[in-house]
């Protein structure tokens, strides 16, 4: 698919969303299409261009040339004429930026409601947080509008959000990323994350992404052959979690240990105490260094746009006397040694990502509490220079999202995500023609790890063409009850990294889509474009491809 058909889809799919509390600034159409179009003459001339046509979103205190960088904060805006490096690197391999998307105000909070913005709601239940504070980034991901986005974490803010709107957040180790052209929160504590749909996809953009170490790698532990080493806390260690999440957790264990991985046992009690240190101690003193002193000019001015949550924590920091500093440092360097010690040889730490999902009502009704809770799992791991992903592992027993992350020692990144990909839980794919059992590209399915799972058809609520293409293939429409008909279909379950190289080779007028199936449940599948039914042959009435192609013999 070309990249101008890329951003036309991607500009349709925001209008249909209607979801306007995601962007702080979107680019103008046709800019974003001319910059489609030479990225397609690119590829056409023979560059290679890894990412090229994928689209993302920036987070709004990631500098975007020519675009205001907000922070979330009207008054604070200020157009930067370059790109940050992280988004000039991604922009140079072939991606396209989108704009710049909707956060908690200068990134302080893990709920995505702290902003003058607007709340942004999560992708899948629009009473419930987005989580922050990178929230217009990954609920733009998760609702399909870009193929991955970027985000900022101090706290949690590239994880948590990960964990609402069932997608993959990556946290590299500190110094991966550069940090230039990004308004900070804790400037020593900061990174840029990735969020994306799948692992892979992930991944492809963090290696655009990243440099050498900027600094000594760390001797780790020495490692003997053998499984993955996961340490998981006794569950009576994670506190009060929301009901059904213990549950959830503990069958993200077993499907570790039923994929080969050993498990061992650790005192998470170093980690919470750490934890804790982030907001309650000194540390927090960094955010009034970042934006204080415009904080409290702004309130002298009656404080217009200002988040008077976040406004309240900065100016807080205010008074934190210097040697609370240096105790609190001593502090933590000896439960960083504690933390590490506790690890041992692990290669991980599994926990959840999150302790619960709160409503945007519990959140309005106690924005500090409702906040400080959410990061009971996260805030330590940038106190302590370590490196996660958070990964979708299934619904809770409520059907709701459930999100865990593993965590290790600084630049184990490559190693954490080898591990992830034990708990990603297989993808569902609705198929009606050439990957079809005994059908051309059905071998595809195959080579990517796929099984079939049952034979049905979909609701009658599409009609099924046979295109003028060479070599023959179906187009599925969607046209309702009233015109449509049952189409013979089978259902695949899939590696998730296999979903995501099945699509990069989709060819047009291919597209995928959501496919509603006779029981009434609804699975992703390959949908025709309208544009392409011209001179195709209506073939609905036969019930499917196989039949179609009986009856052409």
């Amino acid at each position: 698919m070309s990249a101008v058909t890329r951003v036309r889809m991607a500009y349709a799919r925001i209008e249909a969303t209607d979801r306007p509390e995601i962007w702080i600034d979107l680019r103008p159409r046709s800019e974003a299409e001319e910059e489609a179009r030479g990225i397609d003459e690119r590829v056409a001339a023979g560059e290679r261009l890894p990412l090229a046509g994928r689209l993302f979103a920036v987070k709004g205190n990631i500098d975007v040339g020519g675009l205001p960088t907000t922070a979330g904060c009207p008054a604070y805006a200020y157009t930067p004429e370059v790109d940050a490096p992280v988004v000039a690197r991604l922009r140079a391999v072939g991606a396209i930026v989108l704009g710049t998307t909707n956060l908690d105000q200068f990134a302080t909070g893990l709920v995505g409601t702290r902003s003058p913005y607007g709340a942004v709601r999560g992708a899948l239940d629009p009473d419930r947080v987005s989580g922050g504070s990178s929230s217009g980034s990954a609920v733009a991901v998760a609702l399909g509008i870009v193929d991955f986005a970027l985000g900022t974490d101090t706290a949690g803010s590239g994880r948590v959000p990960a964990a609402f709107n069932g997608i993959v957040g990556l946290k590299p180790t500190r110094g991966l990323v550069p940090t230039a052209g990004v308004v900070p929160a804790c400037a020593s504590l900061d990174c840029v994350t990735v969020f994306a749909r799948t692992l892979p996809e992930a991944e492809r953009v963090l290696a655009q992404m990243a440099s050498p170490p900027g600094r000594d790698l760390p001797a780790l532990p020495q490692r003997l052959p053998g499984p993955w080493r996961v340490a998981v806390p006794p569950t009576a260690q994670l506190g009060d979690l929301d009901e059904g999440w213990a549950q959830a957790y503990e069958t993200a264990v077993e499907r570790l240990v039923a994929a080969g991985a050993e498990v061992s046992t650790l005192d998470l009690t170093v980690f919470t105490e750490a934890a804790e240190m982030l907001y309650g101690g000194a540390f927090v003193a960094e955010r009034y260094a970042a934006v204080g002193s415009f904080v409290d000019k702004l309130l002298s001015e009656g404080g217009a746009g200002l988040d008077p949550t976040v406004a309240g924590i900065i100016t807080r920091s205010r008074d934190i006397p210097a040697h609370q500093v240096f105790a609190d440092q001593e502090r933590l360097d000896g439960l960083r040694a504690r933390a590490l010690a506790e690890l041992g040889d692990a290669d991980a730490l599994l926990l959840p990502t999150a302790p619960g999902h709160p409503t945007l009502a519990e959140v309005a009704a106690d924005p500090l509490g409702a906040n400080a809770r959410l990061g009971r799992f996260t805030n330590s791991t940038n106190l302590f220079d370590l490196a996660a992903v958070a990964v979708p592992a299934g619904p809770t027993p409520s059907g709701a999202p459930f999100g865990v992350m593993l965590i290790g020692r600084a630049f184990t990144d490559e190693r954490l995500a080898h591990i992830a990909r034990l708990l990603q839980p297989p993808l569902r794919i609705a198929v009606v023609g050439a990957h079809l059992s005994g059908q051309p590209l059905n071998p595809q399915l195959l080579s990517l790890g796929a099984e079939l799972e049952r034979t049905t058809t979909t609701a009658p609520v599409y009609r099924l063409y046979a295109l003028s293409t060479t070599p023959p293939k179906p187009g599925l429409v969607h046209v309702g009850p009233e015109e449509g008909g049952a189409v013979e279909t089978e259902v695949w379950r899939l590696p998730a990294e296999g979903l995501g190289r099945l699509l990069d080779a989709l060819p047009r007028p291919m597209a995928l889509g959501r496919v509603e199936l006779a029981d009434g449940s609804d699975v992703p599948g390959f949908l025709c474009e309208p544009a392409a039914l011209e001179g195709a042959q209506d073939i609905t009435d036969l019930g499917g491809w196989r039949a179609h192609l009986r009856a052409e013999d």
